[in-house]
């Protein structure tokens, strides 16, 4: 038999030459397995199978997921939790009252303590305003501000409070300004320090060093971190400063900021422990009409928080001087485009002070 041709390296045969002498193809030689169907010939360093796909951390994703949910559940469940514990107080007057195009909130911050008997006044009045198309509007009424309390003859506003309470504070306001308030929400001197000691504290920046005996402030200016005696003192002060009750309110305004601003920042939404400290001791510290849902004040809060946060404006009603008499011309038109939502329209009517500018 003539001899084989080359050899490839798997030991085939390639050529051989057949009887005649001519080169001719030919089989594997003996012993050789011929390669099954759809394989590679063997040596050539493939597989017949499909190398395994790469797997996918399906785990970490699930587990990430898993995460997110309970941190969103979380963030649901603690306010609902919270939200049990705000005391309900009836703040509807009785009678007719006015409809406007906007929405009002009520914040009044009372001096009451936990052991007084008496209902007390209110030291804080401010009205928050939006809808309509314009910018927000945070009005404080000076707690020394005379007008007309139904069935009480014409004196200081902070009096409604006391001879009446919510209902009556409500009624005086919405008969001197024209507005509809849809929403009512009270804070006293302790619950006040207790938020802001929940919060860890908050930033004020008084503008000059502050000494008042009656309000047991003493404080350097500028900015820097205040717990919640100071910042109660903060915003109760008045005799320290000229213009004594438009600097209260403008203190009341900068410190409700400061308290917005401080509850809705990463430390305090992303930290569980403070996040449901803040909301329970806020929830224990506030009132609330007892019309008022939880969505609504959720809102009123976040609209509050805006209106500090410089999407909105900060003002004092329009008055004519120092003594917080009120300019009724500037107020009528002051209001007016408060409760037809043109605040975008104010001008000069918004000033820090309420006075002309």
């Amino acid at each position: 038999m003539p001899p084989s041709g080359p050899k490839d390296p798997d030991g085939y045969d390639w050529l051989y030459q057949d009887e005649s002498g001519r080169p001719s193809p030919r089989p594997p030689a003996s012993g050789s397995a011929v390669p099954p169907p759809n394989l590679p010939p063997p040596g050539s360093g493939k597989r017949g199978t499909k190398p395994p796909k790469e797997r996918k951390p399906r785990g970490r994703l699930r587990l990430v997921w898993l995460i997110l949910v309970a941190w969103i559940a979380f963030l649901v469940i603690v306010p609902l939790v919270a939200w049990s514990k705000v005391t309900k107080v009836d703040a509807t007057p009785d009678g007719e009252r006015p409809q406007d195009e906007a929405t009002t909130w009520l914040l009044a911050g009372t001096d009451k303590r936990p052991k007084d008997k008496s209902r007390g006044r209110t030291d804080t009045i401010l009205l928050l305003t939006y809808g309509g198309g314009g910018p927000s509007v945070l009005t404080s009424i000076p707690r020394d501000s005379i007008v007309d309390i139904p069935g009480h003859g014409r004196t200081k506003i902070n009096a409604a409070y006391a001879f009446g309470g919510p209902p009556l504070l409500v009624e005086t306001i919405e008969s001197e300004t024209g507005l509809r308030v849809d929403g009512y929400t009270e804070i006293g001197f302790t619950g006040l320090e207790d938020v802001v000691d929940a919060l860890g504290g908050i930033e004020v920046c008084p503008k000059d060093d502050i000494k008042d005996k009656d309000a047991k402030l003493d404080i350097k200016e500028g900015c820097q971190e205040v717990d919640g005696k100071t910042a109660l003192a903060y915003s109760r002060s008045r005799k320290a400063f000229a213009s004594g009750d438009i600097a209260r309110g403008q203190n009341q305004r900068e410190v409700i900021g400061a308290i917005g601003d401080a509850a809705l920042s990463p430390a305090t939404v992303l930290n569980p422990w403070k996040f449901a400290r803040v909301a329970t001791t806020t929830a224990e510290s506030i009132a609330v009409g007892d019309d008022v849902s939880m969505f609504s004040f959720a809102r009123f809060a976040w609209k509050l928080g805006k209106a500090m946060g410089g999407d909105g404006r900060s003002c004092t009603v329009p008055i004519a001087d120092m003594s917080v008499q009120w300019d009724r011309e500037r107020a009528v038109e002051y209001f007016g485009h408060l409760k037809n939502g043109t605040t975008d329209e104010l001008g000069d009517l918004c000033t820090k002070d309420g006075l002309r500018s």
